[in-house]
């Protein structure tokens, strides 16, 4: 049997030990040093969510080698499909699906892997359920029912100023961009 030719880059050290000993653990996957990574088949890149630091490790590994990119990650932002698909994103995988690594990485280099658009939105909503706390969950489905600061602060015991605090604090962490948005956020990540 062939091994697959890969390396691993990883946003801090400790996640890169980590994913190295994961990836050398396979014996259908053969490691190489950071000094040869331009002759992997796969890089194997893992990081809390894409930001300029991954993108730009992202770009650079794209112009060095033309091996396909299996990314490992907390969040992505459905917006940077395309940035990714220019970087030879071919599998995103959440950073609590390490099972399913070598699958991904195998099937990257054969050429081989389930749509990207899917995979990003699949990760966004996955996570999208975790991102909000029992008291949001609340305060999101009295909001889905159509009542209104006060009545809601009634229902939960809770006084206006604190519902508007949650609703404030959950649509600015999440980027949100008003109350609708929020109960339709929730809708998709299949909390309410």
């Amino acid at each position: 049997m062939d091994q697959v030719r890969v390396a691993a880059w990883a946003s801090d050290p400790i996640a890169l030990t980590g994913l190295t000993k994961h990836l050398k653990s396979r014996p259908e996957l053969l490691v190489l040093p950071r000094a040869r990574r331009g002759e992997a088949a796969v890089l194997v890149f893992a990081v809390g969510q894409v930001d300029r630091e991954a993108v730009a490790a992202l770009r650079a590994a794209a112009a060095e080698s033309p091996a396909a990119i299996v990314l490992v990650a907390g969040r992505v932002d459905p917006s940077h499909l395309e940035l990714l698909a220019d970087c030879h994103v071919s599998a995103v995988l959440p950073r609590t699906a390490l099972d399913r690594l070598t699958e991904s990485v195998l099937a990257a280099a054969r050429g081989r892997s389930a749509s990207l658009r899917e995979q990003v939105e699949a990760l966004a909503n996955e996570g999208a359920g975790a991102a909000l706390t029992p008291r949001e969950v609340d305060v999101l489905r009295l909001m889905a029912e159509g009542w209104d600061t006060a009545e809601i602060a009634g229902k939960l015991c809770y006084s206006e100023r604190t519902v508007k605090n949650v609703i404030y604090a959950m649509t600015n962490r999440l980027n949100l961009r008003n109350r609708p948005h929020a109960v339709a956020y929730a809708v998709r990540a299949g909390v309410i």
